[in-house]
């Protein structure tokens, strides 16, 4: 007779013996490897528990009556009353950009590539970085506080008894609203950090007028702009679905919110990082001028 396809492992009394049951010289490997795999375990647990709640949002745009009236007042929160800090941010990133470009440069080097390396860096990384980075601390911490709080306050729990879907009225209307303010707040961003590097570029160096200007010019395509707005819009959605699923989560009263608001800008913090990477390595071949 042929084996079977499939070997079903045989279960033995030593896979469920406590660590310290085993011999010492054992115990260590034992116990890295359980650690391991509780935590292999957890993480795809967690990627599962995350995809379902992903279905289930995209579900919710299916009652549009109940998420248009609040996504107007989450646009304004999360992207009207975001724009000073923006501003301010994007402002100081392109004056040191230009300050540090120029006393970088050797003798010889045109000046125009200050104009140059502060419009690329502004609005292919720096711009919708950092903007998402910000908003992660400002906007995303105070969406998981909000939810979180409500969760742990029955709040949401009264919405379901109502019938209404908690999804729709909580959770879609800032992902609306962040996927759609964030492009509007790099553009400022980008702006702001090209203006302010030109202003002290200008002012306090010896760069030229017509040497920064030329050098904004130098080498530009219109998909730089597509380019930055692009990774904004995913941004932006990775901070509302992180940060408001971490709020739907939470438990344990004010000590979970606590716990969750700190989780959710960690885990939206690196989730930027590897979206940036990622659009980096996929589009950057086409980028050029």
């Amino acid at each position: 007779m042929s084996a079977p396809l499939f070997h079903h492992p045989v279960e033995r009394e030593d896979d469920y013996r406590a660590t310290g049951e085993f011999p010492i010289p054992q115990r260590q490997a034992i116990r890295f490897f359980r650690r391991m795999n509780r935590g292999t375990r957890r993480f795809f647990a967690s990627l599962g528990a995350r995809a379902y709640y992903t279905r289930d949002v995209l579900r919710a745009f299916g009652e549009p009556a109940t998420y248009l009236g609040e996504t107007v007042r989450q646009m304004k929160g999360i992207g009207v009353d975001s724009v000073p800090l923006t501003i301010i941010v994007a402002s100081f990133i392109g004056a040191v950009m230009a300050l540090q470009t120029r006393y970088q440069l050797f003798e010889g080097v045109e000046l125009s590539l200050v104009g140059l390396a502060t419009r690329q860096t502004i609005i292919l990384e720096l711009g919708p970085l950092l903007t998402g980075l910000v908003l992660t601390g400002r906007v995303g911490a105070r969406m998981t506080a909000e939810i979180g709080t409500m969760r742990v306050t029955e709040q949401i729990d009264a919405l379901e008894t109502l019938a209404y879907d908690p999804l729709a009225f909580l959770v879609v209307p800032r992902l609306l609203a962040a996927t759609l303010m964030l492009p509007v707040l790099v553009i400022l961003a980008d702006a702001a950090g090209v203006l302010s590097g030109f202003v002290v570029g200008v002012s306090a160096t010896d760069i030229t007028v017509k040497q920064f200007t030329d050098g904004l010019r130098l080498a530009f395509a219109p998909f730089q702009v597509v380019y930055s707005l692009l990774k904004a819009t995913m941004f932006g959605a990775a901070i509302a679905l992180v940060c408001s699923y971490e709020g739907y989560i939470t438990e344990a009263g004010a000590e979970g919110v606590g716990r969750s608001t700190a989780t959710a800008v960690v885990i939206t913090s690196v989730v930027i990082l590897i979206l940036d990477a990622v659009t980096a390595i996929a589009l950057a071949p086409l980028l050029q001028a």
